[in-house]
């Protein structure tokens, strides 16, 4: 039987302890724990988690990958408000005015729903916004102008509202301080239903339906001043793509008619793995581009999956 060294021209090197930052492919023996170690690469994925207690589409999402929260959208019950653990989903106190396709940003624990559609009532455009504590809903100021299916951004003392319906197309862009609304320099291009990621001063708008031809591609930059324009993104998507992270590390996934998921680095879209689910109308947030969470969905969807990025691995070589 050939050895090791036979067929690579060099023997395995015997270590006591693992090595701190093994190279891709890199191999050897540990002396104390007898046995051949290798680097691999474990390639992005997604995977599901657990379902949320109401399926349903055009939610508001904040939080993280095991610490997120979802709320609202087109259901019966349009007020509903769920947590994330990691695993589970949670009911929590409702929101005080059930609505869809409104602007939600934040954490599990200090979130904003502002703006939306009453889909009852069939009221567009509301102005009002909320803020959530972690256990209930209060009101907040007003939006200067009412819109639906617009994005959010940031955090609760620190947001951003840009984007949306009021009625026709929109480029409004609106600050949020943790009290009031302030009115900021516009998007380039009006737009509504774009995804979006970063904070208050370094946000990213992407995709959505705009002027002719309709369904966008376009990316925008915001610095906390004004919008510039970036690298389109790869698949033009209306009101339906998911998206986490930071301006230079932000992750967009799902569409109406598409499960690709790409990574933004700050000047270029790369494609990673798709979802298993195709679908639009889905919450998401996430902590950067290598970790994100993807919730509900159109038509009224319950699933829950969970990105992991591409990773080093040390594996034990099976060797009986």
């Amino acid at each position: 039987m050939s050895t090791y060294r036979e067929v690579k021209g060099y023997s395995i090197k015997k270590v006591d302890s693992d090595p701190a930052n093994p190279k891709e492919g890199q191999i050897w023996y540990n002396n104390i724990s007898k046995q051949i170690k290798v680097r691999i690469v474990v390639p992005a994925a997604w995977a599901s988690g657990g379902n949320l207690n109401t399926g349903r589409a055009g939610l508001g999402g904040a939080g993280i990958q095991t610490a997120a929260l979802a709320f609202g959208g087109s259901t019966p019950s349009l007020d509903e408000t769920e947590e994330y653990n990691g695993s589970s989903w949670s009911e929590q106190n409702n929101l005080n005015t059930g609505r869809f396709y409104g602007g939600g940003f934040g954490s599990q624990t200090a979130a904003v729903m502002a703006g939306g559609i009453i889909q009852t009532a069939g009221t567009r455009n509301l102005n009002n916004s909320e803020e959530y504590d972690g256990t209930s809903w209060t009101e907040g100021n007003n939006l200067n102008t009412g819109r639906d299916i617009l994005a959010g951004a940031g955090t609760l003392t620190a947001g951003l509202c840009f984007g949306g319906h009021e009625p026709g197309n929109s480029g409004k862009t609106e600050e949020y301080d943790g009290t009031s609304w302030s009115e900021q320099n516009d998007l380039n291009t009006v737009v509504r239903g774009s995804s979006r990621a970063g904070i208050q001063t370094s946000a990213l708008s992407f995709g959505g339906d705009g002027p002719a031809p309709g369904v966008q591609v376009q990316t925008e930059e915001y610095d906390g001043t004004s919008w510039t324009t970036g690298a389109d993104y790869p698949v033009a998507q209306e009101a339906g793509t998911g998206s986490s992270g930071p301006q230079t590390a932000a992750l967009g996934f799902g569409g109406y008619t598409t499960s690709s998921t790409n990574v933004y680095d700050g000047s270029s879209w790369t494609a990673t793995a798709s979802m298993a689910t195709a679908r639009g109308g889905l919450g998401g947030d996430g902590t950067n581009a290598t970790s994100a969470i993807a919730f509900g969905g159109a038509p009224s969807r319950n699933i829950t999956e969970e990105f992991t990025d591409t990773a080093f691995s040390t594996k034990t070589v099976d060797v009986s």
